[in-house]
Parts: C-alpha cells; structure tokens; sequence
C-alpha cells in the first residue's frame, strides 16, 4: 500500500459522492475518464470492486460503502490542511460552496457575490438554488442559506441580506374585475389561487397576521408549483391569487399587472442567514467569506 496513489483515493471518493463519474468530473474540472481510470486502477491494487457501474448509475459497493466511511474524516483533515497553506498567499484561493433558497439566490446574492468577488478574484463560488430543506454540511457545502424558523440549533448563523422581508397578496385587475376582491382571507377559499409547490412534493397553507390574529387556509389551486416565473406568469395572466415575497412581485406591482390586494394581512418576518456549521478548522474560502459578510454589516450594505 505504499505506493497507493492519494489522488485515486480522492477521485473514487469524489465519484462515490456524487454517484457520477460525470458530476464528479464537472466539479472537479477534469474528464470524466481520467477519474475512470483512476478508480479502475485503485480496484485492481486492492483487489475488489469498489463502484458498480451501470449505464444509469454509478453506486458503490459494500467495500466501497465502508471505504467511504473510513476515508471522508481522513478527506476532510487533508483538505482543511492545504487549506490552511491559503494564509502564505497573497490572495486567498479555494472553492465556495452554498445552497441557497431560490428567494435568496434571485434578491439577496448577485450584489452580495458580485462584491466579495471583486475582493476575492482567487476565490470560485458553487451556489445551488433550491427550496428543499437539506443537511448541507452532509450534503458537501460549505454553508447554507436558510430562515429562522429552519436554523438547525448547532450552527452558527449570521445575517446576510435584508433584515426584514414581507409576503404580500396580488392578483391582476382583470381577474379581480371578474371575480370579486376578498375583504378578509377566508374570502379567498372561494377563489383561485397559486401555491408554490417545494421540491420534496410539499404545499404550504397561506398564513396570514394582524393585530394579534392569526388566519392558516389552504385556498384551492389552480396553479401549483416550484417555479416562481409560473407563478408570476399565470398571476399576471389573470389565473388567480398569488401570495409570495414581495421582492418577486415588485415590478408587476409597479407596473399595475398586479394589483395588492389584503394589504393590512401582509407578513413581515427576519431576514435570512448564512449558516454554517460550528468547527475549529473553518474552510478559508468560508472564512473569508464570513469576513466580508461581517464587514458589509458594519457598513450598513448587507443587503
């Protein structure tokens, strides 16, 4: 085992993360057959299949499954390692990775990553914008994206973006011509309406304050999915009702595509938050990234 290349070790454990020799190539900027052949060759010095491959699908085997196991603390130690070699630079370097909503990827990151960026041209950023609610850290970022209510209780977070964001409800002028404007939100169970379906198949109720009182429905759908440019489009289209962030609706507000409608039940609540988990040896990219975010907030821009 002496001569046991390491980088066949990190290319098996990058394809058996990803379970593609394709995705993992991607990620890593190298071909997909350069890292085939370097699993093929640790195979055979160990003598036992560590990935089954078929045309579909790449998994790994019971062997490969406990090599997994063994080698992702010794995998991290290594790159927290060279990591920490960054600080001898003159710029720091590396690769950051988030997974973001798709309410903060759209509103609250080109600004926030254009800037540090511009601060930090070493630095490339991965960002996956999605609405289902993952474990990050075993899913292989370096950070997330989340609201209060989602904050895991062992990480720390901090505030990045807007500190307060509101819900409103809109609907075109033609549908409410022809349909009637609700008064209170139990009017709305009798209209149409656009939910945003999550990616994990989930459709939540409509929640709507004031003055102390709370009102949960779950109006009836006529549209309901995970993208928002649907929404929007079958909102201005005169469809039905949408309630959603204001940031997504703001120029068809302004526009008069889209009239508010429940104006004294629209919901505000706290802005979002980078979180991460709590560890000694932080990613320099990370860190520096953690830096920048805390430094915009002094200065009044972490918008």
């Amino acid at each position: 085992m002496d001569d046991l290349p390491l980088a066949d070790l990190v290319a098996f454990t990058a394809v058996a993360r990803e379970r593609s020799f394709r995705e993992a190539a991607r990620k890593r900027r190298v071909s997909a057959s350069s890292l085939s052949e370097a699993v093929r060759r640790l195979e055979e010095r160990l003598g036992v299949r560590l990935l089954n491959r078929t045309t579909r699908s790449v998994t790994p085997t019971e062997a490969g499954e406990r090599l997994m196991e063994r080698l992702a603390p010794a995998m991290s130690e290594i790159t927290l390692a060279l990591d920490d070699i960054n600080s001898f630079r003159d710029s720091v370097s590396g690769t950051l990775r988030l997974n973001v909503p798709i309410i903060a990827a759209m509103v609250v990151m080109p600004d926030i990553i254009n800037r540090f960026l511009k601060e930090h041209p070493a630095i490339s950023v991965e960002i996956v914008a999605e609405d289902s609610f993952i474990d990050v850290v075993a899913a292989g970022y370096d950070a997330g994206i989340r609201y209060d209510e989602r904050l895991e209780k062992d990480m720390i977070a901090i505030p990045i973006g807007p500190r307060q964001q509101c819900y409103v409800t809109a609907a075109a002028p033609g549908y409410l011509a022809a349909s009637g404007v609700p008064r209170h939100p139990r009017d709305i169970l009798d209209h149409r309406c656009i939910r945003h379906r999550f990616l994990g198949g989930s459709v939540m109720p409509w929640e709507f304050e004031r003055e102390g009182e709370t009102v949960v429905i779950a109006p009836p759908m006529v549209i309901a999915t995970n993208s928002i440019e649907i929404e929007r489009a079958a909102a201005v289209a005169g469809f039905g009702i949408i309630r959603t962030f204001r940031e997504f609706l703001a120029p068809h507000l302004a526009s008069g595509e889209l009239v508010p409608i429940l104006e004294e039940w629209d919901t505000a609540f706290s802005g979002p938050f980078l979180y991460y988990a709590s560890r000694r040896h932080m990613p320099t990219p990370l860190r520096a990234f953690v830096d920048f975010l805390n430094r915009e907030q002094r200065r009044g821009r972490g918008r």
